[in-house]
């Protein structure tokens, strides 16, 4: 039992720190090392780039939900049920469908319309449509990332207590 309450631990701690390390560290560092070049096309570059690391993410969240979701029904279903078990179950399953939303829907919806403008949606006027778009998607990209990274709290919180 110790060992699959370790491994979902283990995944809710890579989900919540790899959110963490690429929202507050990688993407900010992308941006400012490709700015700071002033090469034309930078900042498109910077976005694919991050994108790419992005999408790559995406992937290990997906596998993360699955293992916090496995270990609880395991440890649930050999016993003793985890405590908070529902609270634990739908928060992962609401963390894991906000990324997943976040993984296919948007990402795919911000790639085309990257592709569509061609140059970096900051190289558009402020008031053109594309770039309005791209930054209503940036947005809403944004607030399921969020999802994830408060619900990793919330079952970090409740390993803590128990």
């Amino acid at each position: 039992m110790r060992a699959l309450r370790f491994a979902g631990l283990v995944a809710v701690a890579a989900w919540f720190g790899g959110l963490l390390a690429l929202g507050a560290i990688a993407a900010p560092s992308i941006f400012d090392v490709v700015d700071a070049t002033r090469a034309e096309g930078g900042r498109a570059l910077a976005g694919a780039l991050f994108g790419e690391i992005l999408g790559r993410f995406h992937v290990v969240s997906y596998v993360c939900g699955g293992v916090i979701l496995v270990t609880l029904t395991i440890r649930a279903v050999l016993g003793p049920r985890p405590r908070h078990f529902a609270l634990a179950t739908v928060t992962t399953l609401v963390m894991l469908a906000a990324a997943l939303y976040s993984g296919i829907v948007l990402a795919g919806r911000i790639e085309r319309l990257r592709e569509e403008i061609g140059t970096a949606p900051s190289a558009l006027a402020v008031d053109d449509p594309r770039r309005l778009e791209f930054g209503r998607l940036h947005a809403q990209s944004l607030a399921f990332h969020l999802v994830p990274l408060i619900g990793g709290l919330v079952l970090l919180f409740r390993e803590m207590t128990e």
